[in-house]
């Protein structure tokens, strides 16, 4: 090849090189217009509504509906965060706050109520108890008042008293309660404990800063002191939270140096690696983890890892499938946008993302990605797993429990009104453990529901009498006249038969409310652990080593 060639060659280079940074740069500087082209018009729209709309517009409302609206548009994980609202960014991660340590919730009659006092904090060591009516706080009258309004007034500086007033069951005055806030730190780790032939239990509600020392703390004591040999790790139900967290947390059980995940997103700098650090604490003891529909997020990086390096068998039902990594970013006036910037990916190389909210049906409606889309992926033993589509257990264990009266009990609040009475005349009761309602104790239940008046109309009639309605327009009606009646007999409540009919799930709701009076969070935990199913499997395969391995490694 000639010089002349080569020449040629090398300019032809240049210019292809030139024409795609020019071409980038075009495309880059119409998209810039056209961002400023649309901030422009949003901007001189809000300003022609603000002169010239017939009544006054509140500008803040306004805006902020218009952005929640726009994010909206794109998944349900980016959030505007305002000023007055990043105290509650805090306590998503680091799960503390300034108060009086206790949940609130709304009555039948839409007033404000204690519905658990934290076990040592504040407002326990002041005797409010789960019942007790809210009606002031430094003087304010709660009529009208919403939960937030209430949890606003509520919280504050550690080491400044707050003034509340409550009104008991079966006291006749109201109670005045002077109460020393302090700075409340919800304990990620719910409980633990021993609840087979040495083997332990963990139960973490959600990925806080402090999750790690708390998952740490206990399997330490477990193992130290109560000597176990095989662990329960219960994710059902969590959230997730600080993806760090979960990294450090598989590092407990899984040696120094193997990837836990890794995250990528349009920016490079979201394009990362998550690699274990440290020595594990329990590196071989038999592991067994709990996932539900709701286990979430930083919870399936967990129980994910946990499959894909065969470190332990999952129990349950599928999980939720987010597998999304958002940043905070600081924005004008100490805003925050909560954006989601990267999906993560197993060690196995899958994303166990559900849904996909960048490509939407043309109504706007989402839908989980459909098994026929999903991509198989091998385990560390060469087990198969699939993406798109949370966390499918080595073990299902379906959830039996169907949406009975007990459902509709618990919405109106009969649950917990009875369990205020109840420990209203009992001063003490046997332990979780022991502890079950009498027949007595449920003939009052039942007497108790009907100084309420308590009915119920079942969804299936509900959904039933729509049908009937647009059977009625289409000109349908007395065609199917007989069979609508005979189905309306069959699903019409009876509130009688159906208290007989689901005599044992109502009882270990009213269990475990009342438990709660004496015991806590964690008295009403151990109670229902005793009829866990997934538990029971757990300790199944945990006491059966054989069993354990072959589901790790099949092939040997």
């Amino acid at each position: 090849m000639n010089k002349k060639n080569y020449l040629f060659i090398f300019l032809a280079g240049i210019f292809f090189i030139n024409a795609n940074v020019f071409g980038e740069e075009k495309k880059q500087s119409e998209r810039n217009f056209e961002i400023s082209k649309n901030l422009d018009i949003y901007n001189s729209l809000f300003r022609e509504l603000d002169l010239f709309y017939v009544d006054s517009i509140k500008p803040k409302k306004l805006i902020t509906e218009s952005i929640n609206d726009m994010l909206g548009t794109l998944d349900p994980y980016t959030d505007y965060i305002p000023e007055e609202e990043t105290k509650d960014l805090k306590f998503m991660t680091t799960g503390e706050y300034g108060g009086v340590g206790a949940l609130i919730s709304q009555n039948k009659d839409n007033e404000i109520c204690i519905a658990e006092p934290y076990e040592g904090k504040p407002a326990d060591k002041a005797g409010l108890k789960a019942g007790d009516i809210i009606r002031e706080i430094d003087g304010v009258k709660l009529k009208g008042k919403t939960v937030s309004d209430v949890s606003d007034l509520l919280k504050g500086q550690p080491a400044t008293s707050v003034k509340i007033t409550i009104e008991r069951y079966n006291e006749k005055s109201p109670i005045v309660k002077t109460i020393n806030r302090e700075k409340i730190q919800i304990n990620p780790v719910s409980y633990y404990g021993v609840v087979g032939d040495k083997i332990g239990y963990i139960l973490l509600n959600q990925f806080t800063d402090k999750a790690g020392d708390g998952i740490k703390a206990a399997i330490l004591d477990l193992k130290n002191n109560h000597h176990i040999e095989s662990l329960v790790l219960d994710l059902r139900s969590n959230p997730g939270g600080l993806l760090d967290q979960a990294v450090a947390i598989t590092n407990f059980f899984v040696p120094e140096g193997l990837e836990i995940l890794s995250t990528k997103g349009k920016v490079k700098q979201w394009d990362v690696t998550y690699k274990t650090t440290q020595a594990p604490i329990v590196p071989d003891m038999p592991l067994a983890v709990l996932v539900n529909s709701n286990t979430a997020s930083a919870s399936e990086i967990v129980s994910g890892a946990m499959q894909d390096l065969d470190r332990g068998v999952v129990i349950g039902t599928r999980s939720y499938g987010k597998g999304l990594v958002q940043a905070t970013r600081e924005i004008s006036y100490n805003g925050h946008l909560k954006v989601t910037t990267a999906k993560y990916y197993t060690p196995s190389g899958r994303c166990i993302q559900a849904i996909d909210y960048a490509h939407r049906n043309e109504d706007g409606s989402i839908a989980r990605i459909p098994d026929s889309l999903t991509h198989a992926f091998k385990t560390k033993n060469g087990r198969t797993v699939k993406d798109g589509g949370g966390i499918t257990p080595d073990i299902e264990v379906k959830n039996e429990q169907k949406m009975n009266i007990s459902y509709y009990l618990y919405s109106k609040n009969m649950i917990f009104d009875f369990a205020t009475q109840y420990a209203a005349k009992n001063k003490k009761i046997a332990s979780p453990e022991e502890f079950k309602l009498t027949d007595k104790d449920y003939d009052d239940f039942k007497a108790f529901l009907k100084s309420r008046n308590f009915s119920y109309t079942l969804k299936s009639a509900e959904s039933l009498h729509k049908l009937k309605e647009m059977a009625d327009y289409e000109g349908y009606g007395d065609l199917s006249k007989d069979e609508f009646s005979a189905l309306e007999k069959k699903l019409t409540a009876n509130t009688d038969r159906d208290l007989d009919l689901f005599k044992s799930d109502i009882e270990d709701m009213l269990n475990a409310e009342i438990i709660k009076r004496y015991y806590y969070q964690q008295g009403s935990i151990r109670y229902t652990l005793k009829s866990d199913p997934e538990l029971k499997k757990a300790l199944e395969i945990l006491g059966d080593k054989e069993k354990y391995k072959s589901i790790l490694n099949p092939k040997k």
